[in-house]
């Protein structure tokens, strides 16, 4: 079942998970011990993360690194750009009628 970037991050343990491994690489137990929750349970969000190529797999040796897969988070900052645009216009309007019922009151 392919799953979207979205399904992802819907989750909190997963969005947990990629901000820890924005900055540096982990292996699934260093992961798993940030969390009140089993090896297994972590493993299937990098599994869901890795579907989602949110995240990639890079070998070292015997162990396994999970690190942050930036140009599909840029997906999602994408999506979030179009929402951005309108918080901003209305955050100025908001911002001139304060202005202007503040000129009223002088």
């Amino acid at each position: 079942m392919r799953r979207d970037v979205f399904q992802a991050i819907a989750d909190p343990t997963r969005r947990a998970i990629i901000t820890l491994i924005a900055l540096q690489a982990m292996t699934p137990n260093a992961i798993a011990e940030h969390f009140n929750t089993t090896r297994q349970a972590v493993s299937k969000h990098l599994r869901i993360l890795t579907e989602c190529e949110l995240v990639k797999q890079k070998q070292k040796g015997r162990e396994i690194y999970y690190q942050l897969e930036i140009n599909k988070m840029k997906e999602i900052d994408q999506w979030l750009e179009q929402f951005k645009k309108i918080w901003e216009q209305r955050f100025n309007q908001l911002d001139n009628l304060l202005l202007t019922i503040k000129k009223q009151e002088k």
